[in-house]
């Protein structure tokens, strides 16, 4: 059985489409999936072993310059390799009106999707043949596993979902490292960060457990940010520039994880990696960590100056201590 999965992005929504393709390969033990995602995050599918093909789509950098020569060329391309396999089914998960103008009607094979009042965006759900009422009111991960166990004509299990990939990470000599914990201090929201001053006496805190820190980072001023933070502590490490891969191996093979509000937080959980999200303004509700041994640390006054570093810390210290 041949299915295509459109879900393009964000690094978290992607994510949480994974435990559904284990539920259905669990059921449907011949199903492949191809899957039509954005470039910058074609390499998560490509870890769960129900993916047959990744097609990358790049509408964020196509819409800026749509009708030039080079970009027509492109969408030329991916139009033809996304038409090249005639599916079983055409599974939208995104429920955008631009996935599924520009990528769902132009798959091969009935479409399906949610209604109109289960949609982010109502307007998108007259491009699928298939339309399914999916209760808002639950996990991101619930919803997608159930759109999945509908379209593909299967119940949908109760346990909790398998995102299936924390095999793909894991070090066969995890025993001999030296245990660390990593800390995700990045966000794309100012007011969704930590302050330095607070990461730094959690840091200080962790000086006497025998557990070194981790710091990755992705863009020049979250470098310098590690850096600050690591400053004076021979135990902190600030981690090369990676790809995502190979962020996932740094924190699958971690004893545990602090992070914000963060894509990187739901590729933790992910790995099933133990993690303390912080959580200021931002409302954890039904797009939080969902998995195995994830914590969430709300401030009260929807600060995150107000997260204390020994409360952080009291947390982290029972699960690595």
């Amino acid at each position: 059985m041949r299915v295509l999965l459109v879900k393009t992005s964000s690094m978290g929504d992607v994510l949480h489409s994974l435990p559904a393709l284990t539920d259905a390969q669990q059921v449907i033990a011949d199903i492949q999936f191809d899957w039509v995602v954005e470039e910058g995050f074609s390499q998560i599918p490509t870890w769960h072993n129900a993916v047959n093909q990744v097609i990358p789509v790049a509408i964020r950098r196509w819409r800026k310059n749509w009708f030039s020569a080079p970009i027509r060329a492109e969408r030329a391309a991916f139009r033809a390799k996304l038409q090249a396999t005639q599916y079983d089914a055409v599974i939208d998960a995104q429920g955008l009106l631009k996935s599924a103008f520009l990528v769902t009607r132009l798959a091969h094979g009935d479409k399906h999707g949610y209604d109109r009042h289960s949609i982010r965006e109502p307007l998108a759900s007259f491009f699928y043949d298939h339309r399914y009422s999916i209760n808002k009111q639950q996990h991101a991960v619930e919803r997608i596993r159930q759109l999945f166990a509908k379209s593909l004509g299967y119940t949908c299990p109760t346990q909790q979902g398998d995102y299936a990939i924390a095999q793909h990470f894991l070090q066969s000599d995890e025993g001999h490292q030296s245990p660390y914990v990593v800390f995700l201090h990045s966000t794309t929201r100012d007011d969704k960060h930590w302050p330095e001053e607070n990461w730094r006496q959690l840091i200080s805190l962790m000086a006497n457990t025998g557990i070194k820190i981790k710091l990755p980072w992705g863009a020049p001023h979250e470098q310098q940010r590690a850096q600050h933070l690591a400053e004076g502590f021979d135990f902190v490490e600030v981690l090369p520039k990676l790809t995502l891969a190979e962020v996932a191996q740094q924190i699958a093979n971690a004893k545990a994880v602090v992070s914000v509000d963060t894509g990187l937080s739901h590729l933790t959980a992910a790995l099933d990696k133990p993690n303390f999200t912080l959580f200021g303004p931002t409302d954890p509700g039904l797009i939080g960590g969902y998995g195995q041994g994830q914590h969430v640390i709300k401030s009260t006054v929807n600060s995150m100056a107000s997260i204390k570093a020994n409360e952080v810390y009291q947390q982290l210290s029972s699960v690595i201590i």
